[in-house]
């Protein structure tokens, strides 16, 4: 992984009571820096570079007690996804409810919170590591459906559904172009922040949503697209 800035390190550590074993509180916050620790390795090394032995020293713990909370790399890489795509997929505000009553603003506001989100720098981050790890983790497309993306493709196929059976679109797969939507809006403003192509400036992507829903909708009143 290249291209990344250093986070800062955290320095908060989570110590035991002197003479006896940790509390509740102090065990879940040395795990919260275990993991924190090595989100920012796995975001800026990958996951091959990144060693247990380095995550333990630079969270300033053993690696008996690391392990004794995460078995293996596997398991705290897991561990960080998980966190990531909850973190990002699932913010609150990206999926409003209930939506405005005209589909074009919702699914403007849902374009713009969605780019708002995946334009993030961490997120970027967790994107690329995605994509490098996804051979040999299988189950990342798993995780990503149960950490909010199949939440906003659902919200999405919704508001769609609403418009079919009011007649203002014409008999589409609702669950498909929400995916769709999802990826006409993403995938540009993404691969351009990635490096591939100058990166948009703010009113460049303002209008890229605008132009992003229309081309949609019209697609919508005017496609078949049906199982």
């Amino acid at each position: 992984m290249t291209g990344l800035a250093a986070p800062p390190q955290r320095t908060v550590q989570a110590k035991p009571p002197r003479g006896g074993r940790p509390t509740a509180e102090a065990a879940a916050r040395l795990a919260d820096v275990i993991v924190d620790v090595a989100t920012e390795a796995f975001l800026r090394d990958g996951y091959a570079a990144t060693s247990i032995e380095a995550v333990a020293k630079q969270a300033r713990v053993g690696k008996r007690t690391l392990y004794a909370r995460f078995p293996d790399k596997e398991a705290l890489f897991r561990t960080v996804l998980e966190r990531l795509m909850a973190r990002w997929l699932a913010t609150p505000d990206i999926w409003p409810d209930p939506a405005p009553d005209q589909i074009e603003p919702a699914l403007v506001h849902l374009a713009e919170r969605m780019l708002a989100v995946a334009l993030e720098p961490e997120a970027l981050a967790l994107h690329r590591l995605l994509i490098a790890e996804a051979g040999r983790f299988p189950h990342i497309p798993v995780m990503l459906l149960s950490s909010g993306a199949g939440a906003g493709v659902s919200l999405i196929a919704a508001l769609l559904a609403r418009e079919v059976a009011a007649g203002h679109l014409s008999p589409i797969d609702p669950a498909f172009a929400a995916e769709q939507f999802m990826t006409i809006v993403i995938s540009g403003p993404r691969r351009r922040a990635l490096g591939l192509g100058p990166p948009f400036a703010q009113a460049e992507l303002s209008r890229w949503v605008r132009q992003a829903v229309a081309l949609f909708l019209d697609g919508c009143r005017h496609g078949q697209i049906t199982t």
